[in-house]
């Protein structure tokens, strides 16, 4: 890339960034600006692009599980939502061809490609609204982000089939991947943590691309399957390496970002197209949030579901790009549809940002579509008449039960937002109730308020801050401690009359008692 460009699209994703913005708008904007300034090149982008689309394929196979797509509510969620909004979509995609004849259409699949395309939510703001909120590991965030997985699953079903190629037939030699499970689980295991765990990450994605191509598949198919695969063989360095590819696969995405600016700047009546792409996402949230009641999910559920799907997704126009290149779309409509997902990130991050008032105001209405019977997931458990709650039964809740336990108190609780980790946590002996700490519902169905002591230790500083005002607005008076990462964290839940503790700063000690501990056991 030119030097140039890549310090036009730094400039522009900072300035996006510091306003609360995905920087990939300000990259958008960069290739727009490069274009029109004669900089650079689309072609010379495109090999940047291709690698970027190709890990971002792989990295989706890295947290592809099964099972967690498994329950209704998330693949149901998916496929239903896509019937409905692809044929409303198709519509309004089809007048719009026939008003404006730039944008009319050659291909006959061209309406309903666009329209598909344009059912995809963004998974990139999706998890920069989890993370911002310390909600990524929260019940209706599993759910958004499994719903986002079978969207993608089906955009990748979508590049493959759209080839035009028939595989040759030592593509049967393929269905013996899952054999080789047990190899990758011994290399996986000895490979370490550093650059070479990187570096496996780019043969595997790449090596498996160039695999699937030489049987005449596509390449991108190749990579989330090994993605799949070194998911099941052995899942922690999946994880790993899925962070360590996280930041080099944004990278190589920068340049399909820029590269969608090169395929012109939108004239006025783009413009006007692509504001009214970005009102039907309205339909998106409604829609969701119908389902999800439907599936015997809370109305809280489903209204944090449904905003946090809001956007447009920038894998679709992935999938955009990939039909133009095929001829069923016209360039014109990439540079459309960028646009409309630029405005639809507009719209949709200030919303979430209020999403937790505005569900406050309008909680009682929503409640009234819930149904009587709820999945086992969202049913909120008893307190058993604890009188001291640990908010987060991660290691420093469960060694807090632990001290607690031993200074006399016998009537605590833990909450865990995770379902399946806080039965696990009371089958180990510590008893804990499935809940959400920064949901008023909870605090209001279990009497939360009336314990006399709570201790808050989760990941994220916003989430306790969050836990915290929301503690002080149902008037619980009694003492709140918190856990925090970082001491310059202190004063702000001091303000809130939180008593606060630094994670790391009985660290030494404790790594001293326990040594001398097993040195010389204590005799039982």
């Amino acid at each position: 890339m030119e030097p140039l460009v890549v310090a036009i699209a730094f400039g522009a994703g900072l300035c996006f960034r510091q306003i609360g913005y995905p920087p990939l708008l300000g990259y958008l904007l960069a290739g727009f600006f490069a274009h029109w300034a004669g900089w650079g090149s689309g072609d010379a982008l495109a090999p940047l692009a291709d690698a970027g689309i190709l890990l971002l394929l792989f990295t989706i196979g890295l947290k592809l599980n099964p099972r967690d797509l498994s329950h209704r509510y998330v693949w149901a969620s998916a496929v239903v939502h896509m019937l409905i909004a692809v044929p409303l979509t198709a519509v309004v995609i089809y007048i719009v061809g026939y008003v404006y004849e730039p944008l009319a259409f050659t291909h006959a699949l061209g309406p309903w490609t666009l329209a598909f395309a344009l059912s995809f939510s963004s998974t990139v703001l999706a998890i920069k609204l989890f993370e911002e909120r310390g909600e990524t590991t929260s019940f209706y965030a599993s759910i958004a982000i499994g719903i986002l997985v079978v969207q993608d699953v089906l955009a990748v079903i979508y590049l493959v089939a759209s080839s035009g190629k028939l595989p040759s037939v030592w593509a049967l030699a393929l269905l013996c991947l899952p054999f080789l499970k047990p190899a990758l689980r011994f290399l996986l295991s000895n490979i370490g943590h550093g650059e070479l765990l990187l570096l496996s990450g780019v043969l595997f994605a790449f090596g498996a691309a160039e695999m699937f191509e030489l049987v005449k598949l596509k390449g991108g198919l190749g990579a989330l399957v090994v993605g799949i695969l070194i998911a099941q063989s052995h899942q922690a360095k999946s994880k790993e390496l899925y962070e360590q590819l996280a930041g080099l696969k944004n990278l190589l995405l920068v340049g399909f970002f820029l590269q969608i600016g090169y395929y012109g700047i939108p004239e006025f009546e783009l413009v006007i197209v692509a504001i009214v792409l970005t009102v039907l996402i309205i339909l998106r949230p409604v829609i969701y949030f119908g389902l999800s009641v439907l599936f015997g999910l809370r109305a809280r559920t489903g209204w944090f579901t449904g905003l946090s799907l809001l956007s447009y997704s920038e894998f679709g126009l992935i999938v955009a790009a990939i039909a133009q290149s095929n001829g069923v779309l016209g360039e014109q409509w990439i540079t459309t549809l960028a646009l409309a997902m630029a405005l639809s990130y507009l719209f949709a991050t200030p919303v979430n940002r209020k999403a937790h008032e505005l569900y406050i105001q309008y909680s009682d209405e929503l409640k009234t579509f819930e149904k009587p019977e709820l999945v086992p997931e969202e049913v909120i458990d008893s307190l058993d008449g604890a009188k001291v709650a640990i908010m987060g039964m991660g290691r420093i809740g469960c060694g807090a039960f632990d001290a607690l336990r031993k200074a006399g108190y016998d009537k605590i609780i833990g909450i865990e937002e995770n379902y399946l980790l806080a039965q696990q946590r009371t089958l180990e002996g510590w008893p804990c109730a499935h809940g959400d700490a920064s949901d008023r519902d909870f605090w209001d169905r279990t009497n939360l308020a009336d314990c006399e002591l709570i201790l808050v230790s989760l990941s994220n500083h916003r989430e306790n801050v969050r836990v915290a005002r929301l503690a002080r607005e149902l008037n619980f008076k009694h003492p709140l401690a918190v856990a925090i990462r970082f001491p310059d964290e202190s004063p702000e839940l001091e303000e809130l009359g939180c008593l606060t503790f630094y994670k790391y700063q009985d660290v030494g000690r404790d790594f001293a008692l326990n040594t001398l501990e097993k040195i010389n056991p204590t005799p039982k």
